[in-house]
């Protein structure tokens, strides 16, 4: 097989023993040699990131995020279960992020099940505009608004300034969560009790937020406590 070049070269054998070497008349053209070359058809670029949504029934666990009837949802609770008869089954008990409302429902194990999209996004609760609660992206300055009914009672821990988690779904807020922990400003409690020091029980205690806390009997109006979230239980003095 021959490649034309823009140039000719001699080659000559002198004996057994020669190497090969080239002739004076050697020449090199000053032009770039352009050599053709096969191209496979155009493709896109895979994305940056690439997520496997499909999960098997022996993924779940507590906060496993499940696309079932078209809606996501949260599981709460789930309990593998082996039968001395019949196939295992995997029970759960999970909420609608869309509905709130709370079912039992049993996966067949190993059975395929699709995970739902949910992302979160780090947000600052600014101000309540009316019956909307504000919520601020730091890096964009987008806002984001939730209903009261779409607060519910979470509505007693938040404070101006907080950062807070956005849940998303398929481009809707569907879900928030609060820190687990915040400092809150007790500004009443009973008077009756005010100033006691004795060790063991609790009293109520109103913070700066309007919620009621049962706090140590120690606890005195002004002071700050930290406060679970989750369960809305005194955990200690800021």
């Amino acid at each position: 097989m021959a490649m034309a070049m823009a140039g000719t070269a001699t080659f000559s054998i002198s004996s057994a023993t020669s190497i090969f070497r080239t002739s004076s008349s050697l020449k090199f053209s000053s032009k770039p040699m352009l050599i053709p070359m096969r191209f496979s058809p155009k493709t896109q670029s895979p994305p940056r990131t690439l997520r496997i949504y499909a999960l098997t029934s022996n993924d779940i666990k507590v906060g496993t995020n499940l696309e079932v009837d078209g809606a996501p949802w949260r599981i709460l609770e789930f309990l593998h279960v082996k039968p001395g008869k019949g196939a295992a089954f995997v029970r759960t008990k999970m909420r609608n992020y869309i509905t709130g409302n709370t079912v039992e429902k049993t996966f067949r194990a190993g059975s395929t099940i699709e995970e739902a999209n949910v992302f979160k996004e780090s947000k600052q609760f600014t101000y309540k505009d009316g019956s909307q609660f504000v919520f601020m992206d730091l890096n964009t300055f987008e806002e984001s608004r939730l209903n009261e009914a779409d607060v519910g009672d979470k509505t007693k821990w938040l404070k101006e300034g907080m950062d807070c988690n956005l849940l998303f779904w398929n481009g809707k807020i569907i879900d928030f969560e609060l820190p687990i922990t915040v400092q809150l400003t007790v500004v009443d409690v009973d008077p009756g009790l005010k100033g006691d020091t004795a060790s063991g029980g609790s009293k109520p205690a109103t913070v700066d937020t309007g919620a009621v806390v049962n706090v140590p009997l120690f606890v005195n109006i002004g002071d700050e406590i930290l406060v679970d979230t989750r369960t809305g239980q005194y955990m200690s003095r800021a």
